[in-house]
This record gives C-alpha cells, structure tokens and sequence, in this order.
C-alpha cells in the first residue's frame, strides 16, 4: 500500500514500486486528502492489473529511442530500421520530456496534428504508425495502463499519389515502345517490372541463377541505403511467371562484374523513367512502384483472383494488396459498366 503523509497545507502520497530490482518510489502531492486517497487507490489497481508503475515516469522519447534500439533492430530489414531511427530525432522534437504516465489520445493526436501542419499525410501516417506501434509494445508490458492508439489519426494535405496506375492505353503504348527499343538494358528492366510486378530493389536484385524456364526466383533485393540484399519479408521470397520472350530476354544480358544483370544506375530509375514517359508522350506520370500497382491491378482485372495476385507480388496477405495495390482501370470499369447496363435492360 502507499503512504499518505500531510505536508503543510497539502497531502502527499507516496506508492512503492520496484525497476531492475531496485526498489523505487513514486510521488504525488494534492489538496486535498480525498484526491490524495483517490490517486493512491488508483495507482495500487494499477500496480495489481501488471502496470510496471516505475516505468510510467520515463519520457517517451527516450523509451521510443529504447524501442527502436532494442526491439525494432532485428525485426525489420536494415534499411526500414533506418527509417525507424529517422524518427527518433522526430519524436524528441514533437515530446521533449513528456513521461509515458502522461500520455494520452488527446496529448498524442495534438502531437501529431502539428506535426501535420505542413507535411502530407502519408508522411503523417507513416510516423503515426510507428508510435502506435510503440504504444502498443508500452502497453504490452505494462508500462501504460491504457492502449487508446485506435482512436489516433493521422492529417495532413492530400497529395497526389505518384504511384499513378496506368490507363490500359498508357500500358499499351509503353509496353510497345519498351519492345521495340530493348537494345538498352533500362527498358528491359521497366518491362520486367511490368510484366511481373517486382519491387524496384527485386528486379535489381535478378542474377543468372534466378532464372528458369519460365520464371523466375525473387531472392535478393537490393537497397539505395546499404549494402543489404535482404527481400522485404518472409513471403517476397517467391517464385514469378515471365513469358518466353521476357526469358530469352533476360538471358541475353550480359552478367556485370557484381553477379547482377542490372546495372544499379545510382538509383535512378525513377528519374530516367519519367523521361521516358515524356518522350512518349503517356497522359499522365508514373514511377516503377507505379507500375507495380499497373501490374497488380490488371492482373486483378483478368483473374479476379486476389490470393494469386498477392503471391505473385509477394505480399503477405491478400488485404495488403487489395488496400494498397488494386485499383480500377478506366477502361475495365467502361467495359463492366457496359455489361451492367445491357444485363440490367433485359431485367
């Protein structure tokens, strides 16, 4: 049980608790002896709930730095983990000294909403939801009593995807540029992309080995941060349907000094696919995970087979392609509109 002492005009409350062993206090001072008693009554239910009370007063800054250091290190692949400690110079400027005990859906949505002010809110979700994350693993250990990260949201200006998927003509007409101009090595890759669905790092990641008749074996994928090689998770390990031609082709590439077929080009495939975008002429601009999301959503459109479509991308669960991937073609959704119009005219 705590300790109520008065002190003056005023009551303090002392609760015991124990961190690493050592034995530790918390205190409170109120008015009054009722609020004094209040608190103390709630911190001992807490204490008998699992809440690890002498973690309550550590800044959130410093457990979110913990979390990324020690929990997220070897849980992702190196480069995500780099984004991860990106954020932790975020985060001390957002919480400054503001202890987990504090913490609650009002002061954590504000946190956010300013940090949206000017930024898109993709670039807000992406922070939101490793503080969820984060809060979530606090909670799990009890070092906050409540998990409220389902109530937060994320702000911001709506940007214009870049991801844009194609029209059906835009694929048509890059398709057929890229087949008639596959003397360069770079258009290969963009219609390897297309044709399959490969992450950016992936189709980098092709060498001689990973290619069988006809297919091939997704096994690396290689990083524009660091020299990891590891594929994004467990399932983008896979194995991808080409065509007879896109195996002639790929056979054909002379093997660089690396054991890749592709050159990495200092990463620039996306600027060199958009000039290849203006120079013929395509309604509207993409990039290569665009054409992933191209990929992805006319294949969807053809089989109407989710499960199919998210193991040829790799994903790890058909929602992650249907929420993130799959999107109407414009001249699929005329076409089923058409048949909607003459079935309901024979009603």
């Amino acid at each position: 049980m705590g300790s109520i002492i008065k002190r003056g005009s005023s009551w303090q409350v002392q609760i015991s608790m124990c961190k690493n062993g050592i034995r530790d206090r918390e205190t409170a001072t109120f008015k009054t002896k009722a609020e004094a008693k209040h608190w103390e009554r709630e911190m001992e239910i807490m204490k008998g709930n699992g809440t690890q009370l002498a973690y309550r007063t550590t800044p959130f800054p410093k457990f979110y730095s913990d979390w990324v250091y020690f929990v997220k290190k070897d849980d992702v692949r190196e480069t995500t983990f780099q984004n991860y400690e990106r954020s932790i110079k975020v985060i001390r400027k957002l919480f400054n000294d503001v202890q987990l005990r504090n913490l609650n859906d009002i002061i954590v949505q504000r946190k956010i909403d300013k940090y949206a002010e000017l930024r898109a809110k993709s670039t807000t979700n992406d922070l939101l939801t490793k503080i969820k994350s984060a809060l979530k693993y606090a909670h799990a250990r009890g070092y906050i009593q409540h998990d409220f990260t389902s109530i937060l949201k994320a702000k911001g200006r709506e940007s214009i995807n870049p991801n844009r998927v194609l029209s059906m003509n835009d694929y048509k007409k890059l398709r057929d540029y890229l087949k008639e101009n596959l003397n360069d090595e770079f258009n290969i890759y963009i219609y390897l992309v297309l044709e399959t669905g490969l992450r950016r790092g992936e189709g980098l990641g092709i060498r001689p080995e990973s290619i069988y008749k006809y297919g091939v074996r997704v096994m690396e994928s290689i990083s524009p941060t660091s020299d990891d090689i590891d594929l994004k998770g467990v399932s983008s390990e896979r194995e991808v349907a080409i065509s007879k031609d896109m195996y002639h082709l790929l056979k054909s590439i002379p093997v660089k000094s690396n054991g890749y077929l592709f050159d990495r080009g200092s990463f620039s495939q996306s600027n060199k696919l958009k000039k290849l975008i203006k120079e013929i002429n395509l309604t509207g601009t993409t990039t290569v995970q665009g054409l992933r999301k191209t990929h992805a959503s006319l294949a969807y459109a053809f089989s109407l087979n989710e499960v199919h479509v998210s193991n040829r991308l790799g994903h790890k669960s058909p929602a992650t392609t249907r929420e993130y991937y799959l999107e109407v073609i414009p001249e699929t959704s005329a076409k089923e509109d058409e048949k909607l119009l003459e079935h309901l005219a024979t009603l």
